[in-house]
């Protein structure tokens, strides 16, 4: 339901528009503030999962999130659909991250990378499915049918974790920190914020440069507090963990460019290529299925190989094949583009699914809860820094040579956010080769093979 949002509502951003009397552009800060909501709410949400038990928040954030949706069918401005929107994206911060906590508790440590697989194939079926579905409800209903939609997925979601999401739910009273919650929230908003802003001018770019500086500014006071806090809200300490630290460093590098290809893929079709949107949807999509594809063998090959040389080459060549993409000219192959995007999605979806399950290999339960967090976080500033990455780039190109968006801009972002998402493999070449064999079952494949 979230994916698909996040999906549909960008095909039917210009009948929106119109319909409420603002112009697309302006009506980016929609989008906007349903990111700076996951920034602000994200922090608290393993918080909230350890005061009032995860299955509780879990069910509330999908209600609130329904109401979000409500709320913005019925938006008759700017102002109204923007702070619906802002609504919705906090329902959306409590969903994600609560339903991993709730899969790492449930699951022991050694089924963890088939259970990652698993969780994310819906997740998968929101960019796959979204555009189309978008475009047919805001085509032949009206646009509101795009969050009238999330209603019964929504109430169904809150009927089948009740019946059958049994996990044991033990809670951890601790005191909430306000004021890490206030300095987290302005840091990590102020960069989601600057960095939208920067790659989508919706507002002068200043503001943008401002609002970077105040997150920068709210985070490092934010550390100097985490270490004087007895109970911090993000406990940085976490980071001692080798493991955790590297797929978080490692995701967010890689996710640089999987962040930046959304946005500068299309871009290029149209703007590049002449296609229409639906042609170049047709094209995109098949990243998607090979991503999907891939979920069904990656337990087998993290198993065989391990996580350090699975991951490495899996962030280097998908780096390498985001790169590519910038090779594509008017004349290239439609079916060599989406061969290119198909071993992409694959290669992707299996650098994820072993990416997240690593990182909880050297966390224990107690610490769950904030890893998860800590996890959403950097998802959200590395695919928001991607974009920014890449409409700085495409900026700076333009100024350059004076003239309109050209296929060289293109290929210059395309060739710098891949080499970005290629530097992760550095990180986990350096792993020992047995590195999370408790969840990967690798060392155990090694004795039954000898």
């Amino acid at each position: 339901m979230e994916q698909m949002d996040s999906t549909v509502i960008a095909t039917s951003l210009p009948a929106i528009a119109t319909d409420i009397g603002t112009d697309p552009i302006a009506l980016k800060l929609a989008l906007t503030a349903y990111f700076v909501a996951l920034a602000i709410f994200i922090p608290i949400s393993g918080w909230m999962a350890d005061r009032f038990g995860a299955k509780n928040i879990f069910r509330l954030a999908i209600f609130v999130f329904m109401l979000g949706s409500l709320a913005c069918s019925f938006s008759f401005s700017l102002e109204t659909f923007v702070m619906s929107r802002f609504f919705q994206g906090i329902g959306s911060s409590m969903m994600t991250p609560v339903g991993r906590l709730l899969l790492v508790r449930s699951t022991p440590r050694n089924e963890l990378v088939s259970a990652m697989a698993w969780l994310t194939i819906p997740g998968l079926l929101g960019p796959l499915t979204g555009p189309l579905i978008g475009g047919f409800l805001t085509t032949y209903l009206s646009w509101h049918w795009i969050f009238w939609i999330n209603i019964p997925i929504g109430i169904a979601g809150i009927i089948l974790a009740g019946k059958f999401l049994n996990v044991p739910d033990a809670r951890n009273p601790r005191p909430v920190d306000t004021v890490g919650f206030v300095l987290a929230g302005m840091a990590f908003a102020g960069c989601v914020f600057g960095l939208s802003v920067v790659s989508l001018p919706a507002l002068p770019i200043i503001y943008g440069y401002l609002t970077i500086a105040v997150g920068v500014t709210a985070g490092i006071f934010y550390l100097l507090h985490a270490r004087r806090t007895k109970f911090p809200l993000l406990d940085p300490a976490l980071l001692r963990h080798r493991l955790f630290r590297s797929s978080i460093t490692g995701g967010s590098f890689f996710r640089i460019g999987v962040g930046a290809v959304p946005f500068l893929l299309p871009l290029m079709l149209q703007l590049g290529f002449g296609l229409n949107p639906f042609q170049s949807g047709a094209i995109t999509f098949i990243s998607a299925i090979g991503a999907i594809m891939s979920k069904f063998i990656a337990e087998h090959i993290f198993a065989r190989l391990g996580f350090p040389r699975v991951l490495g080459f899996a962030s280097l060549f998908g780096g390498l094949l985001i790169a590519a993409q910038g090779l594509f000219n008017i004349d290239t192959p439609v079916p060599v583009m989406m061969g290119i995007l198909l071993a992409g999605g694959i290669l992707r979806s299996v650098f994820f699914t072993g990416s997240n399950a690593i990182g909880y290999a050297d966390v224990d339960d107690e610490e769950a809860s904030q890893a998860t967090a800590i996890v959403a976080v950097a998802q959200q500033l590395s695919v928001a820094f991607g974009v920014a990455v890449a409409g700085a780039i495409l900026e700076i190109s333009t100024r350059t040579h004076g003239g309109e968006l050209t296929l060289v801009d293109f290929q210059i972002a395309f060739f710098v956010v891949g080499g970005l998402s290629a530097c992760a493999s550095l990180i986990y070449f350096r792993l020992p080769a047995d590195a999370g064999s408790n969840v990967s079952g690798h060392r155990n494949a090694v004795i039954e093979k000898e």
